[in-house]
């Protein structure tokens, strides 16, 4: 069975016009039928009531364009009828479906101005025909109030349109922040992949560069020292392939399923920049808890950027990397033993887009990053990661 919004959908898919004649069409007939049918005692159908019907009918068509005026014009009709003497049951159903209109097309101030002038003017009309079948004792109650049914029919029904049209507007306007927001992370994820290929890329290629200068200065003089840098520089290589493919798997899935790296990984990081000739001294001091998987990767990102910037740019010796856990926070520095350097006036003025990365990864947990040059000679690179409160996602 066909409910009442299916029905009105169809009606409101027509074209205005075919529907505007289907809709005069209707009220024409039952109209017709009611003004042919006359009561005993009352004025019978004349020229002058099928002319009243025949422009309450014609300005039904332009009731979409022109609805106050069609409802001045169908009422007036109307008011002829009752004041010529003729009556009859669906004789005011022209000025309903205008009245409906106005509501329904208009806003609430003119639904209420409608409802005013429609109900005063009833209730004169009642009062001067006087004594009738509907009208009794002669109180123009109930002729005053059926002109409101039609404006209080159209205001509900306008006033469910408004509410269906704000709720599509409001669950368009959540999709595109839904999208708005899928994009960012997108740009995030781009931003994060960058930065991890930026820190394999820039580590791993930098000790393989030093590793295959050292074999190839001692390939006639030490052959021994020679192979076992090119051994390093291929085992170098191997972990950077691996590292790659499980940094870029996050392209083609959903969520990487790569494990982060961990402290104690850093032992390995230390013998690959050992190999290239820089001496490293590590230090831990555990806090005796663990550390959120974010922290322990965001450590070690920073101790493996620092390595790598000691190797391509300090010209160093040595480097000191100390980790010393509290309850609340763990401190990384790294202090190397180069030459003098000036103090950079960006954050990747020296050492390309390292320290940015770092900046970025320790700003994402909320801690904080110092860096500079030494007095003296020799770089140093100090950074705050707080331990409470972090996720444990990936940096």
């Amino acid at each position: 069975m066909m409910t009442f919004d299916r029905l009105a959908a169809r009606v409101r898919a027509l074209p205005p016009l075919v529907a505007d004649l289907a809709v005069v069409a209707v009220v024409g007939l039952f109209t017709a039928s009611d003004v042919a049918v006359n009561d005993p005692g009352y004025r019978q159908d004349d020229a002058l009531t099928w002319a009243l019907l025949a422009v309450s009918l014609v300005a039904l068509v332009f009731r979409r364009r022109r609805p106050v005026p069609v409802a001045c014009v169908t009422g007036a009709a109307c008011a002829g009828w009752a004041l010529h003497g003729h009556i009859g049951e669906l004789l005011n159903l022209p000025v309903i479906v205008a009245l409906y209109t106005v509501a329904v097309l208009g806003d609430r101030r003119r639904t209420l101005w409608t409802g005013l002038v429609a109900a005063t003017a009833s209730g004169v009309v009642a009062l001067i025909v006087g004594r009738d079948v509907v009208n009794p004792q002669r109180l123009p109650v109930l002729e005053m109030v059926w002109p409101l049914v039609p404006l209080l029919l159209g205001e509900v029904v306008r006033t469910r349109r408004e509410l269906l049209a704000e709720y599509a507007a409001r669950a368009e306007r959540a999709e595109e922040e839904r999208e708005r927001e899928a994009a960012l992370r997108v740009r995030r994820e781009r931003v994060r992949v960058a930065r991890e290929i930026h820190d394999i890329l820039a580590h791993t290629v930098s000790a393989m560069t030093v590793q295959a200068g050292v074999a190839l200065d001692a390939l006639d003089t030490a052959p021994e020292v020679s192979r076992r840098a090119m051994t390093q520089v291929r085992a170098s290589g191997k972990e950077a392939v691996r590292e790659l493919r499980a940094t870029l798997s996050v392209l083609r899935e959903t969520e990487s399923t790569a494990p982060a790296p961990r402290l104690d990984q850093l032992a390995e990081l230390v013998e690959g920049v050992e190999a290239g000739g820089v001496r490293v001294a590590l230090r831990r001091t555990p806090s005796g808890a663990a550390y959120p998987a974010v922290v322990e990767a965001t450590a070690y990102r920073i101790v493996q950027e620092a390595l790598t910037n000691v190797v391509k740019h300090s010209g160093a010796g040595r480097v000191a990397a100390s980790l010393t856990g509290t309850d609340t926070a763990l401190h990384i520095e790294i202090v190397d033993d180069g030459p003098p350097r000036s103090e950079p006036s960006a954050p990747d003025a020296a050492d390309g887009f390292g320290l940015i990365g770092m900046r970025e990864r320790v700003l994402a947990l909320g801690g904080t990053l110092a860096y500079g040059p030494v007095p003296g000679g020799g770089f140093r690179v100090h950074a705050v990661l707080p331990t409470e409160g972090t996720t444990g996602g990936t940096p």
